[in-house]
């Protein structure tokens, strides 16, 4: 028997079930768009989180008054290699060129003050982020009130910026959370929306099946038109997404991300990859489902 013979039997069983049909591609459709936005999603996340690991800094205020000497002292501190090994290198910024910076980004907002405000900066970056919680509690020593005390005291403020990163790095695998159940979820929807509409086709043909069995039709000549069943609502479905993808990638992705660094992130998959493999898992949805159903409702 040709292949085309289990083609048409697909398309006339799809044609008596439309209704739970299109269900179940528009169920399959839904979870490719998911997948298609998780993926780069994911991918831009998480190299959001370790840029931001990278460029951890630990910023360490001086006090008002200090000196040359003060600052002489404790950017030799800082720089004993033997005392500090996690630090990989250290940036002075004194208050002139702290105030320089605020200024060239605020125009307006140091004209009313009679003096500058900012603190004389060393900021210090580690040899690997894991390492700026030992930095900090080496720069600070336990005093008898319970308290923190800075080594020296020239030192006024130890800043660790570990919060923000966190915060960061929570809400990130919050949206990848997020999104990994959303998926699973749409994913078990799906397989079942196709079981179920195989499963009605093999109730709208039983006679026809039990036909086939008694002339002599061997099990899989009579599984293949709901396999291919399956797969077509899988294909069909996951064209579609793949086509609403390509639209919303070129009226809106591309012509953001020359303005927003996240989305244009370099380091997430290719776009004809991603085409790949959103076709692939439509169409493995599919076959799970054809599959599911099949095993439990066409006992031949």
């Amino acid at each position: 028997m040709s292949a085309g013979f289990f083609v048409r039997e697909a398309m006339r069983s799809l044609r008596r079930n439309a209704v739970p049909s299109f269900a179940a591609m528009a169920s399959v459709l839904v979870t490719t768009l998911v997948l298609g936005v998780f993926i780069p999603v994911v991918q831009a996340t998480n190299g959001a989180a370790n840029e931001v690991r990278s460029k951890l800094l630990l910023d360490i205020y001086l006090t008002p008054n200090d000196t040359p000497q003060d600052v002489a002292r404790v950017g030799s501190l800082l720089n004993d290699h033997s005392r500090f090994p996690q630090i990989k290198h250290v940036v002075f910024v004194s208050k002139g060129a702290a105030l320089a910076q605020e200024v060239k980004r605020n125009p307006g907002a140091f004209e009313l003050l009679g003096n500058n405000p900012l603190p004389d900066t060393f900021r210090i970056s580690p040899d690997s982020a894991s390492n700026i919680s030992a930095i900090h509690d080496a720069l600070l020593l336990a005093n008898a009130h319970g308290g923190q005390t800075p080594i020296d005291p020239a030192i006024a403020q130890v800043v660790n910026r570990r919060d923000q990163t966190h915060k960061i790095v929570s809400a990130t695998n919050v949206i990848k959370l997020t999104l990994l159940l959303l998926a699973a979820l749409l994913v078990i929807a799906s397989v079942l929306l196709v079981a179920n509409t195989i499963r009605l086709s093999l109730f709208a043909r039983r006679r026809e099946v039990q036909v086939m069995k008694l002339v002599g039709a061997t099990d899989w000549f009579i599984r293949w038109p709901f396999v291919i069943e399956g797969v077509v609502l899988g294909a069909l479905g996951g064209i579609l997404a793949i086509c609403l993808l390509a639209i919303a990638k070129v009226a809106l992705i591309d012509p953001l991300s020359t303005s927003f660094r996240l989305i244009a992130a370099p380091g997430t998959i290719n776009f004809g990859l991603l085409v790949v493999v959103l076709a692939g898992a439509s169409i493995a949805v599919s076959a799970a489902g054809s599959g599911l159903s099949l095993r439990r409702f066409l006992r031949v």
